[in-house]
């Protein structure tokens, strides 16, 4: 299993909005430091907290500053955009990023957008399958020429091709819908799940990958669970009492966003919010086993998967988000990748062994002992006795 991010991003509307989207560019060289695989980045253009308009240019940023971690589009809203245009900047990202890039597409998620520039959330996501259908025909190098009622192209092509073989990743998201899954089985595609912990996407789990299975044979492919990402809450800290007192920095105000663009965190009144969030099981608020715990549900539900993306969400300040990654990279990601394995095994066959190991290390300092006063006495004439213990001669 591999483990990394999914960056909105979400930011309280009192913070330096300037300070934030650095912040963000900061938290993406602190995963690289600490192995993280992958960063996935949003497109938002209104409502406040998600303040990443172009996930491209945050990328190409944060490609610079980086070494080893993915980078994908978390995902570009497809009906924004003149789908020639996304695939040039996508190829040029892959160029830039020499292979770093991946591509997640999407139908646009909330209607305020939508509405600024004029278009019916109707047509989202049949819009999102047209420009999708047509970026993967320019990747692979095709001349096209198509008309529709939103967009038109006149002999168009790529006049860089991919530097990945044979083009960047990409991956749809997919939430309660089935249309990510039935894009993800019909192109071969992976599948971006950005809401599997919370009841209604965690109860579309399999049902989602199943559609895309079946797709896919339809097809004559099998999906591929590696490709599968997951995305979940997750803070956690040394202690539970730790981690909750953690999150009261900033998780009313992410739950009254939320609420904001579309009521769906009914927190009755009176009931602690920290509490709310543990009981309808949004997220991770705890230690590192109870981290382990959370996947360990979603593989009981879901079966294999390939990535456990956190959901970046900002509920806790800067240094306890810090050491929230660090300590789920130190502890959460060992019980999944196999990394410990080896060792394990060695600490095990040592205890079994352990007398006889301890009789052979001392037996075989004896004789060391025994040899060198043999020699000392050969030279002087003189028999010497030596502590068994410590070595030291005693006579």
């Amino acid at each position: 299993m591999r483990h990394g991010i999914f960056l909105p991003p979400f930011h309280a509307l009192n913070e330096n909005p300037h300070n934030v989207l650095h912040r963000d560019l900061e938290l993406i060289e602190w995963l690289d430091r600490l192995g993280y695989h992958e960063a996935w980045i949003g497109e938002h253009h209104s409502a406040g907290f998600e303040t990443i308009s172009s996930p491209e240019l945050f990328i190409a940023a944060a490609a610079e500053r980086t070494k080893h971690i993915r980078l994908g589009t978390g995902v570009i809203s497809l009906p924004y955009h003149n789908p020639l245009m996304v695939a040039n900047r996508i190829i040029q990202l892959d160029h830039q990023t020499r292979g770093r890039v991946m591509f997640g597409a999407g139908p646009g998620l909330l209607a305020s957008d939508a509405m600024m520039l004029d278009i019916d959330p109707n047509t989202q996501r049949d819009r999102m399958e047209q420009a999708l259908d047509l970026i993967l025909r320019l990747f692979r190098g095709e001349v096209v020429t198509e008309k529709t009622d939103w967009y038109s192209l006149k002999e168009a092509r790529l006049h860089l091709l991919p530097y990945s073989d044979p083009f960047p990743e990409v991956a749809v998201a997919s939430a309660v819908t089935p249309s990510g899954g039935r894009l993800a089985g019909r192109y071969d595609l992976g599948m971006l799940c950005v809401a599997a912990a919370e009841t209604t996407g965690f109860d579309a789990l399999t049902t989602n990958w199943r559609t895309a299975c079946e797709i896919a044979a339809e097809h004559g492919r099998t999906m591929d669970p590696r490709r599968l990402r997951l995305v979940a809450p997750f803070h956690i800290a040394e202690t539970r009492d730790k981690a909750r007192e953690n999150v009261r920095f900033g998780m009313q105000a992410y739950i009254d966003y939320i609420n904001n663009n579309m009521p769906r965190f009914n927190v009755p009144p009176g009931e602690d919010i920290v509490d709310y969030w543990m009981r309808v099981k949004i997220g991770v608020v705890g230690t590192p086993d109870d981290a382990i715990a959370q996947i360990r549900r979603l593989q009981a539900k879901q079966g294999e998967f390939g990535v456990m993306l956190h959901m970046a969400n900002n509920i806790a300040d800067w240094e306890a988000t810090k050491r929230s990654y660090e300590l789920y990279a130190r502890y959460v990601v060992p019980a999944f990748d196999g990394s410990n394995v080896a060792r394990d095994e060695s600490y095990d066959w040592v205890t079994r062994n352990r007398d006889t190991l301890s009789r052979q290390r001392q037996e075989a300092a004896q004789r060391m002992i025994d040899k060198h006063a043999a020699e000392r006495a050969a030279k002087t004439g003189r028999k010497e006795v030596t502590d068994r213990r410590s070595g030291s001669l005693i006579s």
